[in-house]
């Protein structure tokens, strides 16, 4: 296939838009010098239709940011009437963590602080706040030492501009810490040559926001957290892990210094490259060879390739991994690679690139196997041509993230006809009931008894969101589609799947379900908007909990959390980018985030968005 002139791809550029995977990415007229990283020119210029033409006049979609972080910057320029803000002297300081391992010095206990019980329902309410600023986009993990000890991350809004949170509890969920990790006094400080992939100098200033919480144990029980870390006023973004030690179980982590690389997987100062949509993984296993190394993906965003390019040039997986409890990481390396066999266009918006490069990616979800095997599963764009859809693909290293396999098929991701809606930034795939951003992004578990994965994520093959499940027997190699949705019922969108596997193989699935509206599966040139379009921002969602065994589906499948209204006010338009789920035995722990509790006069919302958990069994048999 010949490589594209970028004249051409401008020429091709589709303003229709009818896919997912949107990108906020404006095309910059030839000859231009891009001095903006992708996130800073999707908040600043706003949306653009993510598609284009290919030749054949098939219309093709690419990655975008995810929501979480578009969510967060966005809500900067907001509050600034579109404008980007000046930097101030002052600079929010988040909060040493402790340092010591003495269990009486940090002076544990089972009881939650704040306004726990603000619920109406059984569900426990896991955020301790009594405000009523956002909290969504949920994980949960469990020590592999002590079940009792639960740990789980969100995207929180409490001290201003989006920040990630985390949460703890020592009595199987029943009541909950929760606090702010120790990085918002971080200070944007590139290493060169160590974890800086521009080598640019930094910025000298504290981050914005930050979005994507992403958690880990160890075999030990030490916890792991995650987040990504971002600028809008510059071009900075960064990732880091940081550990909170085995006597902690997750009530505080360790301090990330203002400056240097400790606990920072990747930080750069540049307006080619943006950070962004992070997972991490630990190995737990005793018998592995790689036990107690941690490992981190995430996405990385090229824009600005040369004057005569278009802005978007690739969004690749990237890997990282460390072996001294997340102080200090591998050099970031590229793992999503080439395959002539699944990959197309990868030379389309960069000449440079090969043309069997997976290259056009989002969304990465690593797994550790038994015998200390990585997995990572990630969404992709790259599809053959006369294909207008995108793929899962996996990637599997067995010698603890030195090498690679090629990237291999976990399944179709089916988009068309998905609905777009309008969010005042032009149209992004949605959920027009609840009218909040979604997306394909894959989730992945293992059964820790055989080493059998687990894939699920949504699409719109069956002409409304349902929820799809892969398995892989033979490490990641190969995988088989189920040949009908995890969900039984039909005639609703099901979207945000968390997925893992019971003690006895039961495999537990989660995920929200919403109502649809009249002829969503014909989107408005525009996006569906509320108030014009009958049903957008007014239908109910609720949670379910399905399982099942192998890809035996429909699993069968229990209500979690009733009825609850959409987003609204400030917080409109964002439910985050996923929901999380633990199993324990055979029974699972979901964590998703709803609106059931109002807010106070004066707060910006109606409803609230809170995060709860239920402890339950897995359904099925």
């Amino acid at each position: 296939m010949a490589t594209r002139k970028p004249w051409a791809v401008l020429r091709w550029w589709s303003l229709a838009g009818i896919g997912a995977l949107l990108l906020a990415f404006v095309m910059i007229p030839r000859g231009a010098v891009a001095q903006e990283n992708a996130l800073r020119q999707a908040l600043r210029h706003g949306l653009r239709s993510s598609q284009f033409r290919t030749p054949a006049g098939i219309k093709r979609a690419m990655p975008r940011i995810s929501s979480g972080t578009l969510s967060a910057g966005l809500s900067v320029l907001e509050q600034e009437n579109g404008e980007e803000r000046a930097f101030q002297d002052e600079r929010e300081e988040a909060a040493d963590a402790a340092s010591g391992a003495d269990a009486g010095v940090i002076g544990l206990d089972n009881d939650a602080l704040g306004c726990n019980k603000r619920t109406n329902g059984n569900d426990v309410r896991v955020n301790q706040d009594c405000g009523f600023r956002r909290q969504a986009e949920e994980i949960i993990k469990v020590n592999p030492t002590n079940s009792k000890n639960l740990i789980a991350g969100q995207n929180d809004s409490r001290i201003g501009y989006n920040k990630c949170g985390f949460y703890y509890s020592f009595d199987g969920g029943k009541t909950w810490g929760d606090g702010i990790p120790p990085a918002f006094q971080r200070i944007n400080d590139p290493q060169g040559g160590v974890n800086s992939i521009a080598g640019d100098e930094g910025t000298g200033h504290t981050y914005d926001a930050g979005s994507d919480p992403a958690l880990a144990f160890d075999s030990q029980g030490n916890a792991f957290f995650s987040c990504v870390l971002f600028d809008v006023a510059t071009n900075a973004s960064g990732l880091y892990v940081t550990r909170s030690p085995a006597v902690a179980g997750g009530s505080f982590y360790n301090n990330i210094p203002p400056t240097g690389a400790t606990y920072m997987v990747v930080e750069d100062n540049s307006a080619v490259y943006f950070h962004d949509k992070n997972f991490i993984t630990a190995d737990s296993f005793p018998n592995s060879k790689f036990r107690d190394n941690v490992y981190v993906t995430w996405t990385l965003f090229k824009s600005n390739c040369g004057d005569d390019q278009a802005s978007f040039c690739s969004s690749t997986i990237y890997f990282s991994k460390s072996t001294d409890h997340a102080k200090t990481w591998s050099k970031p390396q590229e793992i999503s690679g080439s395959n002539p066999e699944v990959c197309f266009f990868g030379n389309f918006f960069d000449p440079s690139s090969d043309e069997h490069a997976c290259n056009n990616d989002q969304g990465s979800d690593p797994i550790v196997l038994p015998d200390g095997k990585i997995a990572v599963i990630f969404n992709n764009a790259n599809t053959p041509e006369g294909n207008p859809n995108g793929q899962q693909l996996a990637v599997v290293s067995a010698d603890g993230g030195e090498t690679w396999s090629k990237p291999s098929k976990v399944g179709d991701d089916i988009f068309s006809p998905a609905p777009l809606c309008d969010f005042g930034r032009g149209p992004e795939q949605c959920i027009p009931g609840a009218f909040i951003r979604t997306n394909d992004f894959p989730r992945i578990a293992v059964d820790k008894a055989n080493g059998n994965l687990y894939a699920v994520w949504q699409d719109y093959r069956f002409g409304e969101y349902d929820i799809i499940l892969s398995r892989s027997t033979d490490a990641g190699k190969t995988w088989k589609e189920s040949t009908k949705p995890v969900n039984p019922s039909k005639n609703r969108d099901h979207y945000f799947p968390a997925i893992d596997v019971g003690k006895s193989g039961k495999v537990a699935v989660s995920y929200y379900r919403t109502e649809r509206i009249a002829n969503e599966n014909t989107t408005p040139e525009d996006g569906f908007t509320p108030g014009r379009d009958p049903g957008v921002q007014e239908l109910k969602s609720d949670y379910f909990l399905a399982g099942g065994k192998n890809l035996s589906t429909p699993f069968a499948h229990v209500r979690v959390a009733h009825s609850f209204a959409p987003p609204d006010g400030v917080q409109a338009g964002f439910n985050g980018d996923y929901s999380g789920l633990v199993a324990i035995g055979d029974k699972a722990i979901p964590i998703w985030s709803d609106t059931r509790n109002k807010a106070i006069t004066d707060q910006g919302v109606v409803h609230d968005e809170d995060v709860f958990i239920e402890v339950l069994d897995i359904p099925g048999n």
